[in-house]
């Protein structure tokens, strides 16, 4: 925006002719003070907040980084719309639910729809993983995927938990032959999103876990602490963190805190370790634990890694025939995480009492709800 002063023709007098050098030296510091504040009177009232409220919600854009949609009905994004809110459909190689190839296509159909609202990140599958050319398999199918719109490759935590070589080892995520298919992505200038691993709390027996007794109650088979023959909680991280050793200009991001959402010391010395390291900020409980624990060490946290960390949810769109319901659910979901990370108002952690809100500075809350993932995916400023 350029500034124009209107400056009007004065007549002087003799007598005042010799204050006109003081009054001109006078006019041109006062010029760039008035013209400044001409500038900002004109800015939006909210671009002149330090920090934004409860009421900033449905004016700021915002984009969730780690959202799973399993069906092509449109109510999701209707929703999100509404809420300004851009995201990041994300398909995996899970072996329950939608299989991967039906995501990728409900994925593209909803691309074509609302390409200014969403991208989406591809995958790849492993079930031939003892092909001799599952690697130019595998670069074929990506390149496809690109072509079809993916911005960013999922490698799931069945690449360190499930898949097993033809001698019925582990592989893991730093295995060579996934290092061909990452040198590909580095070359390509294409973002990983890595879920390597599950939560510590995996590895732990059920009273000694924070928020997961519940599911592994359920599913003992995933509880990696009665299976001791797996690989153990430090392998997958390690395995994860040799990866990045091995690529070092590969833009990565670790879905769930990096799998490090237990201690947010071990997840800065990662994110020191690796500079084109980024996480999700998609285990909320934790960082409430965080925050209920000590507020001033995760505000500085947040603070100090402002560039690295990306708003997302991990939430997964089924089919439903209660669409109304679903919006509610996904805007409230939003809304409750808007008011951890912008006001300091009381939060009730279940388990544990109250904690309040972190209160970020309103260029922080712009870099993890947006700015962030933009430098990642690489998509122009939305708006």
């Amino acid at each position: 925006m350029e500034f124009k002063a209107f400056i009007p023709k004065i007549t002087v007098s003799k007598r005042n002719q010799r204050k006109i050098p003081v009054l001109f030296a006078l006019w041109l510091i006062l010029l760039p003070i008035m013209a400044q504040q001409g500038y900002q009177a004109k800015l939006p009232d909210i671009e002149k907040k330090t920090y934004y409220t409860m009421e900033d919600f449905g004016r700021v854009d915002k984009f969730d980084i780690h959202i799973h949609i399993n069906t092509a009905q449109p109510y999701f994004i209707h929703q999100a719309i509404k809420d300004r809110f851009f995201f990041l459909d994300i398909v995996d190689d899970r072996p329950f639910g939608l299989p991967m190839d039906k995501q990728q296509e409900v994925a593209i159909q909803l691309l074509e729809k609302y390409p200014e609202q969403m991208s989406f990140a591809t995958t790849f599958k492993v079930s031939n993983w003892n092909q001799d050319d599952w690697v130019a398999q595998t670069i074929s199918h990506l390149e496809k995927s690109f072509a079809q719109g993916a911005m960013a490759v999922k490698i799931w935590k069945n690449i360190g938990m499930d898949l097993r070589d033809e001698h019925n080892d582990f592989v893991m995520v730093d295995h060579p032959r996934i290092d061909s298919v990452l040198t590909f992505l580095t070359k390509a200038s294409v973002p990983l999103l890595g879920h390597n691993g599950e939560p510590r709390d995996c590895w732990l027996p059920l009273e000694d876990m924070t928020f997961s007794q519940g599911y592994y109650g359920n599913h003992p088979e995933y509880h990696m602490y009665l299976h001791p023959e797996y690989p153990s909680y430090e392998d997958q991280i390690n395995a994860r963190d040799n990866m990045l050793k091995k690529h070092p200009n590969l833009n990565f991001m670790g879905a769930h805190l990096g799998s490090l959402e237990w201690s947010l010391e071990e997840l800065a010395k990662r994110l020191d370790a690796y500079p084109l390291m980024r996480v999700d900020l998609t285990r909320l409980p934790n960082l409430k634990l965080h925050t209920f624990n000590d507020w001033e060490k995760t505000r500085k946290f947040f603070i100090d890694y402002q560039d690295r960390l990306i708003y997302g949810t991990d939430t997964a769109i089924n089919p439903t025939d209660r669409p109304e319901d679903l919006k509610q659910r996904i805007h409230q979901k939003w809304l409750d995480e808007w008011k951890f990370y912008v006001t300091d108002s009381p939060i009730e952690l279940e388990g544990y009492g109250e904690l309040r809100g972190l209160k970020l500075p309103g260029k922080i809350i712009d870099k993890i709800y947006f700015e962030n993932a933009s430098k990642l995916l690489g998509f122009n400023t939305k708006g």
